[in-house]
């Protein structure tokens, strides 16, 4: 299996995390609404090189709102900020290796002049190894034109996901997304 492409950790990196730190990004207590945008629910599993399940890695998802704001201080998109969305999650993969998150999926939002193409930001830490990627939405237009997609130099396919239809027990207007990172040494 190869192993996953490492991308850069981006300008948005959460300074301040949220207090909630579950999988849900869509739900904030307190809050009667959810965030705005299509629900996605992103599952994977975090492996080896030789395919096998790292337990108890963690996963770090955060990323921009459906407008492409993230919510950070230095973020300089004129778009509002979202109530509502978390931006940010974090868990432990669990006995067989696997993440869920449910969030939604993020708009496109200008950056140095270029468009960035929808995208979340990952950190995995396994027990040996730190990776930071990215993962792309399949059949998105601007796919061809991010720089950070585009500087993969090798395996970048590994890097775009297909949305799926959801789960039976999901709301049938969300989305799944089913999306494995491997590290080398686990």
């Amino acid at each position: 299996i190869p192993t996953t492409p490492s991308t850069i950790l981006g300008p948005f990196y959460p300074v301040i995390r949220p207090i909630e730190l579950d999988t849900d990004l869509t739900r904030l207590r307190g809050h009667r609404q959810r965030a705005k945008g299509q629900i996605i629910h992103v599952t994977g599993r975090v492996l080896n090189l030789r395919g096998e399940p790292l337990r108890q890695a963690r996963v770090e998802l955060w990323q921009a709102n459906s407008g492409g704001r993230y919510n950070h201080p230095s973020d300089p998109n004129p778009a509002s900020i979202d109530p509502n969305f978390q931006g940010y999650g974090v868990q432990l993969t669990d006995g067989d290796g696997r993440f869920r998150f449910t969030t939604i999926k993020p708009g496109p939002y200008p950056f140095d002049g270029r468009m960035r193409a929808p995208h979340l930001h990952f950190q995995v830490t396994g027990r040996a190894e730190r990776r930071v990627t990215q993962m792309f939405f399949a059949g998105e237009s601007l796919n061809a034109q991010d720089f950070v997609l585009q500087g993969v130099p090798r395996s970048r396919e590994r890097l775009v996901a297909d949305l799926l239809p959801p789960p039976s027990d999901e709301d049938p207007a969300s989305r799944l997304i089913q999306w494995d990172v491997v590290l080398r040494r686990g």
